[in-house]
């Protein structure tokens, strides 16, 4: 049995049996039976009734916002529809044009011609801490490119998964088409190592990464992977201070910290750096630590006393070769458990694991620069990439500096943020692939080329 413990108070929030290896053969196997009829529907259509998916999910608003606070802790003023309803409109949006064939010739003599075709069954491990924005991110465009999908949730997010194929299956997609699977890592694996699907996206872990790896291997079968991060910030001397400590706080603490490219390191330039701390320290202190249901609460559990832990195990190994935490423990009460305050910490560098490991906590170490050069240095002493964000009046110096970071997404003066139009993707550990943007259409089709004479 599959247990989801609340963060909020410990308590079993839910449990489900995970499928047997026959029976979740048994699921992908109607999901290729069902692949051929569904592809060939118009693309019209399957566009309506996915965007009729997402309309009937909307209507659940009030019980998933209850549901994703049980189940992750999430305060219940936040959710996450905005952003679930623009990236599927905007997949939506652009379908027609980015699946349509690109026509090379057509004269007397020759057709010729690159169509996309879909890939056949999808299979998406989808990860708890957005648990609906990262699964659109996949599910949206391989249905509307003509794929079935097999959608399986993070444990601590079961009811997610739930939530969706009731909302696709209402909006008339067939079960067939759209399944959400319980199984464990043994099956899953069994299940990859079958060649059982035609593309896999995995968001999660490196480690987890690594074994669908593993699992994959010789079968051949196209994999994204979104894994770890540990995503910067640099202040440079010209920003505007106060946006820039607005915007990088709160992508450092938004979520309990728990975002993907969520701020976890800062780099700020010493004509900057005590106005910067000073200001983030009070933006932190504002913070109100409680039970997501509390209406004033604006920092909630994190989804597991485990990752709690590693927060602190963390912060304890920085503290041990001399950082100093900047928040009192006294100002937020409740920490303990699952609940983690919020910490600045100073004194930082880089022999730390809380400025070189993944921490998916509400912990930012703040170190000072003295020129763009050091900056960039240690932004790029990372095994991760996912995304940096650069502060400054200057776009020239802006791109120059991007141009040499690496990482999958530049932000300028902005951070923790998902464009639909830009494609979604990273480098190093952080993984391969991407999604999102017209990109996002070519991992869940392959192109066919027709080379058609006439006469």
């Amino acid at each position: 049995m599959i247990q989801l413990i609340s963060p909020v108070d410990g308590r079993v929030y839910a449990e489900r049996a995970p499928l047997t290896p026959e029976a979740a053969t048994a699921a992908v196997a109607r999901a290729r039976a069902a692949q051929k009829a569904w592809g060939a529907r118009p693309l019209a259509e399957r566009i309506a009734l996915v965007r009729a998916g997402i309309a009937h999910l909307n209507e659940k608003k009030a019980q998933i916002v209850e549901e994703a606070a049980w189940q992750m802790g999430r305060p219940t003023r936040y959710n996450e529809f905005g952003g679930v309803n623009a990236r599927t409109d905007y997949m939506a949006d652009i379908a027609a044009e980015t699946l349509s064939p690109k026509v090379i010739e057509d004269s007397a003599t020759f057709r010729r011609y690159i169509a996309r075709e879909a890939l056949g069954v999808v299979f998406v491990i989808a990860p708890w801490n957005y648990a609906y924005l990262t699964a659109i991110n996949t599910i949206v465009p391989a249905l509307i490119a003509g794929n079935t999908v097999v959608l399986k949730h993070a444990s601590q997010t079961l009811l997610a998964g739930e939530r969706l194929a009731e909302a696709f299956h209402a909006a008339g997609i067939p079960e067939d088409v759209f399944q959400n699977v319980v199984l464990d890592h043994a099956t899953t694996e069994a299940l990859i190592k079958a060649r059982s699907f035609n593309f896999v996206n995995f968001t999660g872990s490196v480690a987890g990464g690594q074994a669908i790896e593993r699992a994959a291997a010789g079968t051949f079968t196209p994999l994204g992977l979104e894994l770890g991060g540990k995503d910067p910030g640099y202040v440079r001397a010209d920003a505007n201070l106060d946006a820039a400590v607005d915007t990088l706080m709160d992508g450092a603490m938004f979520n309990a910290g728990q975002c993907c490219c969520g701020i976890e390191r800062i780099y700020v330039h010493e004509s900057l750096y005590d106005a910067f701390v000073e200001k983030a320290v009070a933006w932190a202190r504002a913070l109100t630590l409680g039970n997501p249901f509390d209406e004033g609460t604006t920092l909630g559990p994190m989804a597991h006393v485990r990752f709690a832990t590693v927060v602190r195990d963390q912060l304890a190994d920085a503290l041990a070769k001399g950082a100093r935490a900047l928040i009192d423990a006294k100002d937020f009460p409740l920490d303990g458990g699952a609940y983690v305050m919020p910490q600045v910490l100073v004194n930082v560098d880089h022999s730390m694991k809380i400025m070189t490991e993944e921490t998916f906590g509400p912990v930012v170490g703040i170190m000072k620069v003295a020129s763009d050069a050091e900056a960039l240095a240690l932004m790029n002493d990372s095994p991760y990439g996912l995304t940096a964000s650069i502060w400054t009046e200057d776009y020239d110096t802006a791109a120059a500096i991007g141009a040499q970071i690496e990482t999958g997404t530049v932000f300028m003066n902005r951070a923790d943020y998902l464009d639909p139009a830009l494609c979604w993707t990273g480098c190093k550990d952080t993984g391969r692939g991407g999604s999102l943007s017209y990109l996002g259409y070519m991992s869940v089709t392959r192109p066919k080329s027709y080379h058609l004479k006439k006469v």
